[in-house]
C-alpha cells in the first residue's frame, strides 16, 4: 500500500508542476502579446499626434492665405483693379 501512496504522490507533483509549468509560460506568452500591442498602439498614437498637429498647420495656413486674398481684393478695389 505504501508504493501506491509513493506513486500517487510522485504522480500529483509531476501534474502540479507541469500545470503550474504550462501557466506559467502562458502568462509570459501573454506578456510578450500585450508588449508587442503597446508598441503598435504608442506607433499608432504618435501618427494620431503628428495628424492633429499637421491639420492645425494646415488650417492656419488656409487662414492666412485666406487673409491675404482679402488684402489683395481691398487693393485691387482701391486702385481701380
Amino acid at each position: 500500500m505504501e508504493t501506491e501512496i509513493v506513486v500517487s504522490i510522485i504522480t500529483l507533483l509531476g501534474s502540479a508542476l507541469g500545470t503550474f509549468g504550462g501557466i506559467f509560460a502562458g502568462n509570459k506568452l501573454t506578456a510578450y502579446r500585450i508588449e508587442q500591442l503597446e508598441k503598435k498602439q504608442d506607433k499608432h498614437n504618435a501618427v494620431i499626434e503628428r495628424t492633429y498637429a499637421l491639420e492645425k498647420a494646415v488650417s492656419l495656413q488656409e487662414e492666412k492665405i485666406e487673409q491675404a486674398h482679402h488684402r489683395i481684393d481691398d487693393l485691387e478695389r482701391r486702385h481701380g483693379g
